[in-house]
C-alpha cells in the first residue's frame, strides 16, 4: 500500500481577486477515517483531508463555491461527499461514484443530496477502471437525472473510445485536460481529438490536475511552474470558452515524493496566463460551473 503526501498547508494568496461565486469544480474530501472509513479495495492511502482543511484553503484563494468529487479511496460509499454538500448548503455540488448495481432509488437520493454527476476512470493501468459495459449501463441511468459524466481519461483511451464518447447522450466532462502530454505538442492526436470534441456543446473540460501532466523536472525554481500547459489551455478556451471550468484537485492525491505537491494559489494564478481576459475568467470560474452543476445566481454572503 502506498501512502500519499499531504497538501501544501500554506496556500499562497492569488495575484488576482476571483469574482463572487467563483467555483472550484474539482476537489476531494478524505475522511477523517474514524468517521468515513477508507475502502479496503483502495489503491493508496491518503492523509486525512477533512472539509475544514479545504475551507481554510478556499478562503485564502477567495473561492466561494465548489464541487466535491467522490474519491476512489472511499469507493462507492458517497457518504463523505454528501456530508460535505449538506454542511455547505447552496455552495457545494457533488460528483458521485456508482455502478450498474446502484438502485435508481439511491440515485434519486444522491440527486436530492446535491449530486450532479458521476465519475469514472478510463486509464491505461491495471486496476481501478470501469468496465465498458458497466459504464454504458450507468450512463443510461444517470441520463434520466440530467447528470454529467466526469471522465478521468488518458490520451490512449480517449483515442480508442472516440466513437463511444461521441455517442454519449449526456454532458461529458474531461478531467485534468484528458491528461494530455505537453511534451508531445499541440499537434498530438489526442489533443487534436479533444479540440474537435470540444466543438460540440456536450463536451466540457476541467483545467485541473495541471501538476499531473507537467514535468516538474523542467521547473528550475524561478517563476511560476506548469507553464508548458499554457498553450493547451488557451487552445481549449479559444474553442469553447463557455464549456471550460477550473479546479484545484485538492488535496492532490497520488503524490508520493516530497516537493511535488502543488501550491493551490499557484494553480489559481495560472488562470492569468490561460486567459488574460477578465470576462473569460469569469465564465470559467462562475458562469460555466453554474450552468453545468446547477448553481443559482445568488451571491454568497459570508
Amino acid at each position: 500500500m502506498r501512502y500519499c503526501m499531504p497538501p501544501d498547508p500554506n496556500p499562497s494568496k492569488p495575484r488576482f481577486r476571483p469574482p463572487p461565486n467563483s467555483c472550484d469544480t474539482h476537489f476531494h474530501i478524505f475522511g477523517p477515517p474514524d468517521r468515513f472509513p477508507f475502502a479496503p479495495t483502495r489503491q493508496y492511502t491518503p492523509p486525512a483531508a477533512p472539509l475544514e482543511h479545504y475551507l481554510n484553503m478556499a478562503a485564502v484563494l477567495g473561492v466561494e463555491r465548489a464541487v466535491v468529487v467522490q474519491p476512489s479511496v472511499h469507493g462507492l460509499d458517497n457518504t463523505v461527499t454528501l456530508d460535505a454538500i449538506a454542511r455547505m448548503p447552496g455552495r457545494f455540488r457533488g460528483v458521485a461514484r456508482t455502478d450498474d448495481k446502484t438502485p435508481r432509488e439511491e440515485l434519486r437520493r444522491l440527486h436530492e443530496g446535491g449530486i450532479r454527476g458521476v465519475r469514472f476512470n478510463l486509464l491505461n493501468r491495471p486496476a481501478g477502471n470501469i468496465a465498458l459495459d458497466v459504464f454504458d449501463r450507468v450512463v443510461e441511468r444517470v441520463a434520466e437525472l440530467g447528470w454529467s459524466v466526469d471522465l478521468h481519461i488518458d490520451p490512449r483511451n480517449l483515442l480508442e473510445q472516440e466513437r463511444r464518447m461521441r455517442a454519449l447522450p449526456v454532458p461529458v466532462v474531461f478531467d485534468h485536460l484528458a491528461r494530455i502530454k505537453p511534451a508531445e505538442g499541440l499537434e498530438q492526436p489526442a489533443f487534436q481529438l479533444l479540440l474537435d470534441l470540444m466543438k460540440s456543446d456536450r463536451f466540457w473540460v476541467k483545467l485541473s490536475g495541471i501538476d499531473k501532466i507537467c514535468n516538474l523536472d523542467l521547473y528550475s525554481g524561478s517563476g511560476l511552474p506548469y507553464q508548458e500547459v499554457v498553450p493547451f489551455a488557451r487552445c481549449l478556451i479559444d474553442v469553447a470558452p463557455d464549456r471550460v471550468i477550473w479546479g484545484t484537485d485538492w488535496p492532490h492525491s497520488n503524490i508520493f515524493l516530497p516537493g511535488r505537491t502543488p501550491n493551490d494559489g499557484d494553480l489559481l494564478d495560472l488562470l492569468l496566463d490561460f486567459s488574460p481576459d477578465e470576462g473569460t475568467r469569469r465564465k470559467i470560474l462562475v458562469d460555466n460551473p453554474a450552468v453545468l452543476y446547477g448553481f443559482d445566481n445568488q451571491v454568497f454572503k459570508p
